[in-house]
């Protein structure tokens, strides 16, 4: 383990160098963290901003969401897709939490023990461990490591977890594997490496500055196929951190 984490570290450096050290700052309220991380499954994040928009604009309060007749809620996110799902998902989700708590709101959690918290969460229908460990670490900035795919790909290829290890798996082993206190730089650090150069259908492994460590190139990509480099890649996370608005786009197993 101390041999992964000395290569996890050379890893982190190399991509702090590369996309800088994301700062966090909350954007978002716990609750509308949660809506947005539903509205993100399956989509972009332009059309989980409009969504997001819409809604906010069309209903005042998250009671009125509540309370609105589906199909209003339905056609408000319609821009997100999957809207029929999505809509009565969210309903559901503020009915839960007023059900137990009283109001809508998830402040509690910042004084529950994590694994509390956690729990608490996906206990909500539709919310898996990837968007428990969002609300946490977005709008707590509480020690939760969140796995997108972008996160799993990477992480795989790299060997910084097993090559089966699936991705609510991987929120375990990375959260033992990285730094608590960077866990927010390190998410969205991996997922701009995940977007930018080591993409799903071809990675650009001539343009990455991570080969030396990452078991997939070593095992994979043909020696001496290309000098690794950094041109091209654009900075991320320097500009007004605009890296804290990266969001996972796929579902949490449809939970």
């Amino acid at each position: 383990m101390e041999t992964l984490r000395q290569k996890y570290h050379a890893i982190a450096q190399a991509l702090a160098d590369l996309y800088g050290t994301p700062v966090w700052e909350q954007r978002l309220s716990p609750v509308d963290e949660l809506v947005d991380c539903i509205l993100s499954q399956s989509t972009t994040d332009t059309n989980r901003d409009r969504a997001f928009a819409q809604l906010k604009a069309r209903f005042p309060t998250w009671e009125a969401v509540r309370d609105a007749p589906v199909e209003d809620v339905i056609e408000a996110i319609r821009a997100a897709g999957l809207s029929a799902q999505k809509g009565p998902r969210i309903q559901e989700a503020l009915r839960h939490i007023e059900r137990e708590r009283g109001a809508i709101t998830l402040d509690f959690l910042d004084a529950l023990p994590m694994a509390e918290a956690k729990a608490w969460l996906t206990h909500i229908h539709g919310v898996g461990p990837k968007t428990a460990a969002i609300v946490l670490c977005f709008a707590f900035n509480r020690p939760a490591f969140p796995v997108d795919t972008h996160v799993h790909r990477v992480a795989g290829r790299l060997g910084l977890i097993g090559p089966k290890t699936s991705a609510d798996r991987a929120h375990d082993e990375l959260e033992a594997l990285v730094p608590p206190e960077t866990y927010y730089a390190a998410h969205l650090n991996l997922i701009a490496h995940g977007r930018q150069v080591c993409q799903a259908r071809r990675p650009l492994c001539e343009r990455c500055p991570l080969t030396e460590w990452c078991d997939f190139y070593q095992q994979t990509v043909k020696p001496g196929g290309g000098a690794a480099g950094r041109k091209g890649i654009r900075n991320t996370s320097r500009r007004g951190n605009s890296a804290s608005r990266v969001r996972a786009k796929t579902t949490d197993g449809q939970r």
